[in-house]
């Protein structure tokens, strides 16, 4: 768990719970709350003008939701539990707050965020690659080795190809 995550359960706050496909918010609702979510996979989405949905985050355990939510007034996107989810949230104003009075708590959000923009970095990346097999090798430059089997779905969102398609690639390099 990070110093951040670990700081920010530890505010007061709440669990909620969410079914699969249920909303956590929506565009241009309040914000309220932040949300760190504790298990499952949350999803936020940006619907498009032709009815497709484009994901903005994948969300899973231990990571903050719409961090840049914490300083907006409304959300800018949808968030929908993709598996049943809980997630522990806080009060915005509390959050902010604390990381205003908090040197420590103010540093690890800048790392967590400085992190953040890491990855997106590296997802853009990724996703400009042409074939699986070389956004695979990208991704596993990154991070090492491959998830266990029933996390390989969620692998293949990541670097955006089919499901089918990186087991194939996984297959091929198996043989070789």
């Amino acid at each position: 768990m990070s110093d951040l995550i670990a700081a920010v359960t530890r505010l007061p706050g709440r669990e909620l719970r969410f079914a699969v496909g249920e909303t956590l918010f929506h565009l241009g609702d309040r914000v309220r709350l932040l949300h760190i979510v504790r298990e499952g996979s949350v999803h936020l989405i940006r619907h498009q003008e032709d009815g497709s949905a484009l994901v903005l985050q994948r969300a899973r355990k231990e990571a903050v939701l719409a961090e840049a939510s914490l300083w907006a007034t409304t959300y800018h996107c949808d968030a929908r539990a993709e598996t049943a989810a809980v997630t522990w949230v806080v009060g915005r104003d509390e959050v902010r707050r604390q990381i205003a009075g908090d040197p420590i708590l103010a540093a690890a959000w800048a790392g967590h965020l400085a992190l953040e923009v890491q990855r997106a970095r590296l997802r853009a990346e990724i996703l400009s690659l042409k074939t699986v097999a070389a956004r695979l090798n990208a991704w596993l430059t990154w991070n090492g080795s491959l998830p266990r089997k029933g996390e390989r779905s969620f692998l293949a969102l990541e670097i955006g190809v089919s499901p089918e398609a990186l087991y194939r690639e996984i297959a091929r390099r198996r043989r070789a």
